[in-house]
């Protein structure tokens, strides 16, 4: 064998040899913020380091809604990532869709020490499509130095709730915040025993769903809360630091972005949202979903990364970035110290055996828009509730007979 021949057999060798440990490259987009962001990137960071089958590229691509937008566009274009972060009442749209891909031939033997019903976030149809890890409950946070100076404590009902809005009302100020969007409504809702789908039809006409709109409606009258729209939502925060309202619901994730991006000029109260004995607190979140497209190793690759994810101390980590719910038992002792440093962190928790997922009805997708019209109509507007709720309810259904 001449010399040219054996160099040439050489180089083939090696370059045969490192195209065939080439990693799996997976597109990820995901809509988390700081600092949810920055914990995420950190672990698919050390997934990377760690291994050598698979590649993950993590990018930012907006917000829910932004990022829901950028997907579809992507997926008319024929370009989509294989692996996308989305809120998990996406799931069944995606499956009905035939966007996401099952997984549960890639699970294999999963810990058994994960808490109940919080894998089903991610099941559609009694198959798997999604591997949650951000799920997260409301709260009622609030200004723990303006109910201390009028002697009130935490609303545990909405009854009391709207007693202590009234007492905190001022002319320059307003005790709650009232925001007009699906989420928020229906974390009400499910507080008092409600449900806004039913059998996987709008269930705006129920009479729990109509009292609920009717007790909001109620405050804003009174001038006892702030009435803010889907437009206006973000004010809702600023209002609340501000001290221009001095009540609010939103997801604990919300607690790490707050006190990471603005200055908080009182002391933050964090307590549980009021219940009646039949309500629910709805469990929202986050998702991994493998798109239609994928191969079978970028499946198994975004089964690795999650699997990775939901290593206890990797879960912990997590936690304390986001302060989600923490997803295994196993993590639980890890974080003692966490919660120790601050028993406000225990709120949300405390609330898992009350917890329902949210929504899972596919449909929802299409419809809500005519709900979170409504919501505005009634709480901006002044227009009879039950009204608002009943063509609400028409239009929707008009939808799905089509």
């Amino acid at each position: 064998m001449n010399v040219a021949l054996q160099r040439w057999l050489i180089l083939g060798l090696f370059f045969g040899a490192a195209y065939a440990q080439r990693p799996t490259e997976i597109a990820f987009w995901h809509t988390l913020d700081s600092p949810g962001r920055e914990a995420l990137e950190k672990i698919v960071g050390e997934f990377n380091g760690r291994q050598r089958d698979y590649r993950i590229a993590a990018q930012y691509v907006g917000d829910l809604r932004e990022g829901g937008i950028k997907l579809t566009s992507a997926i008319r274009a024929g370009n989509p990532p294989q692996l996308y972060y989305g809120e998990i009442s996406f799931v069944s749209r995606a499956v009905q869709e035939n966007l996401a891909l099952p997984l549960d031939e890639y699970l294999g033997n999963l810990p058994t020490d994960f808490y109940p019903g919080l894998l089903e976030t991610g099941r559609f149809r009694g198959r798997t499509h999604a591997l949650p890890v951000e799920l997260h409950l409301p709260v009622l946070f609030y200004n723990a130095d303006q109910l201390a100076a009028r002697r009130q404590s935490p609303p545990q009902t909405w009854e009391a709730l709207a007693a202590v809005a009234e007492q905190l009302t001022t002319r320059a100020a307003r005790g709650f915040t009232v925001v007009s969007d699906i989420y928020s409504f229906n974390a009400v809702v499910m507080s008092r025993g409600g449900q806004l789908v039913r059998d996987g039809r709008p269930n705006f006409t129920d009479a729990k769903v109509v009292q609920s709109l009717e007790y909001l409606q109620s405050l804003v009258r009174a001038g006892s809360a702030q009435s803010r729209n889907i437009a206006e939502a973000q004010f809702a925060l600023v209002d609340f630091v501000r001290t221009k309202t001095f009540m609010g619901i939103a997801p604990v994730t919300v607690w790490p972005v707050l006190e990471k991006r603005t200055p908080i000029p009182f002391r933050l109260g964090v307590a549980p949202l009021p219940r009646t004995p039949d309500g629910k607190l709805p469990l929202a979140g986050g998702n991994l979903m493998v798109l239609r497209g994928a191969s079978e190793a970028q499946a198994r690759g975004v089964v690795a990364l999650w699997r990775y994810w939901m290593e206890p101390a990797n879960i912990a980590e997590w936690v304390r970035a986001t302060y989600c719910l923490p997803l295994r038992r196993s993590a639980q002792p890890l974080l003692e110290d966490f919660y120790r440093e601050d028993p406000r962190r225990r709120v949300a928790f405390g609330g898992l055996e009350q917890a329902q997922t949210w929504v899972q009805d596919p449909e929802v997708t299409l419809w809500y828009g005519f709900l979170e019209e409504a919501l505005e109509r009634v709480l901006k507007g002044n227009a009879n509730p039950r009204q608002a709720l009943e063509e609400a309810q028409r239009k929707a259904l008009a939808v799905e007979r089509r």
